[in-house]
């Protein structure tokens, strides 16, 4: 209220003036607005949180599985990006035993998925803050609107926390949200016997009391969607590729046998990908391959994908080329979907095309005259809906994401030629490398890198138009 305006006028006043009081006498000032839960993403827009930005997570963390209890403290540093007088964190179940900022205790309240945070004094603009969580609870699995299962599901002989798109908040607290990365120390405690594997590089493992625990550090930002936490029985193996890239894969007992010739190939794939994609983004590589129940599909968790059962070997190129387009350059929200998998399902095309299979000709034009899949229902859902404009949250790793994404790759490469198209992918994982990116800086950069082209009709009728392209 304007300083100026007769004070207690109306039922208005009295109540902003008995609110300013309060938060006064909470520590708190009354510059500061809250933060907001949500971003308003276009397919999740309760996912993330405004307000702030994250630079790290340090997650401390012990389980055990004959329990299903999870104990866990999350100290989150970020940076206010506006004065505030709250902020929210997501957090789905769970129950939250103190929160502090800056090491005083704060007020919180939960609602769903937002945990709200009200420091005792309130954060001003570019402020870096520590804020600490100490909860505890048996995780829950989220369930995505596309049916398929993740957060923290539990497996045989321990448990797999997967992310994509919101399941991370299943098990620590954070901003759910692809835009806002951060790096993450992870240390975790369970039951001697089993292994704890998690992104990033291991630490430290000691073991003590019947209890190992293991610190597993990820220097380079992160995604939340994209960390990982594998508890159970793992054969380790460790290599490195010709440049010396660590290699570290964790397979369940089950898996070893079927997984050995394919995760073998590991290191020849990463020479490739780099030799067409620039260099590897991280500090090292592998995998986590788990029974083919505990999930259901792979993903490409950071640093090392995780596999429900040996993959096939299309499978582990298209999620190790993932570590350059979805965990280096990370879609802005998850409408920019196609910029993962797009780009992913195109490098298993040239794979093929690199190692004497079809050439990605032959698979464009298998798909365009839908012979491509054998079934008649899978050849009308290609075009069911333009790429970078899923239909709804339900659909954003269906077929369009994935096929004619890497369609609307092949169109481009056409109208530039192969020199100027290898280029542009490499360009593009550079300038973003370890960011974000949208569909329209993509299609911005494409036109930068290759003037004189005209794209309007790739833009229009392949990437954002309905039903299927008339081909010239």
């Amino acid at each position: 209220m304007s300083p100026s305006a007769p004070v207690a006028r109306t039922a208005a006043a009295g109540a902003a003036a008995l609110l300013a009081l309060a938060l006064t006498a909470c520590g708190g000032g009354v510059h500061g607005t809250p933060g907001g839960a949500g971003l308003r993403d276009p397919y999740f827009p309760r996912a993330g949180n405004g307000g702030y930005d994250v630079a790290h997570y340090g997650l401390t963390l012990a389980y055990d599985p004959g329990t299903r209890h999870l104990t866990g403290t999350a100290v989150i540093t970020a940076r206010a990006l506006r004065d505030l007088s709250a902020f929210d964190l997501d957090l789905w179940g769970m129950q939250v035993r103190g929160v502090t900022v800056e090491g005083r205790p704060a007020r919180f309240n939960r609602a769903g998925q937002e945990l709200a945070v009200r420091p005792h004094d309130d954060l001003d603009r570019g402020e870096t803050f520590t804020a600490t969580v100490r909860y505890a609870g048996s995780p829950r699995t989220v369930t995505d609107p596309d049916g398929s299962q993740e957060g923290w599901l539990r497996t045989a002989d321990g448990a797999l926390a997967l992310g994509e798109p919101v399941g991370s908040m299943a098990w620590f607290p954070g901003n759910d949200h692809p835009s806002d990365k951060a790096a993450y120390d992870v240390t975790v405690t369970v039951p001697s016997g089993l292994q704890a594997v998690s992104n990033g590089e291991l630490e430290s493992r000691t073991t003590s009391g019947g209890r190992t625990t293991f610190h597993w550090h990820t220097a380079e930002p992160m995604a939340t969607y994209l960390a990982t936490l594998a508890i159970g029985q793992w054969t380790v193996t460790t290599s490195t590729t010709k440049s010396g890239l660590p290699v570290y894969t964790a397979v369940d007992p089950t898996q070893v046998q079927a997984s050995r010739a394919v995760l073998a190939r590991i290191p020849e794939i990463v020479d490739w990908a780099e030799h067409r994609f620039g260099p590897y983004p991280f500090s090292s590589v592998g995998a986590i391959v788990d029974r083919p129940h505990d999930a259901g599909y792979a993903l490409e968790t950071q640093n090392r994908p995780t596999f429900a059962g040996a993959p096939g070997l299309g499978t582990l190129v298209h999620e190790l080329v993932h570590e350059w387009y979805g965990d280096s350059v990370t879609p802005r929200s998850w409408q920019d979907m196609w910029l993962n998998e797009g780009f992913a399902t195109y490098a298993e095309w040239m794979w093929e095309e690199d190692h004497g299979g079809d050439t990605v000709q032959h698979t464009f034009d298998a798909l365009y005259r839908g012979d491509y899949y054998g079934d008649d229902t899978d050849n009308k859902a290609l075009w069911s809906y333009p790429p970078a404009r899923p239909s709804d949250a339900a659909h954003i790793s269906d077929t369009p994401v994935y096929e004619r994404g890497a369609m609307v790759l092949h169109k481009i490469r056409q109208t530039v030629g192969d020199d100027a198209f290898f280029g542009i992918l490499r360009g593009w994982a550079a300038a973003h490398r370890h960011g974000n990116a949208d569909t329209a800086q993509f299609t911005a950069y494409v036109e930068k890198e290759a003037p004189g082209k005209d794209f309007s009709r790739i833009w229009k009728d392949w990437l954002y138009g309905d039903g299927k392209p008339a081909r010239p």
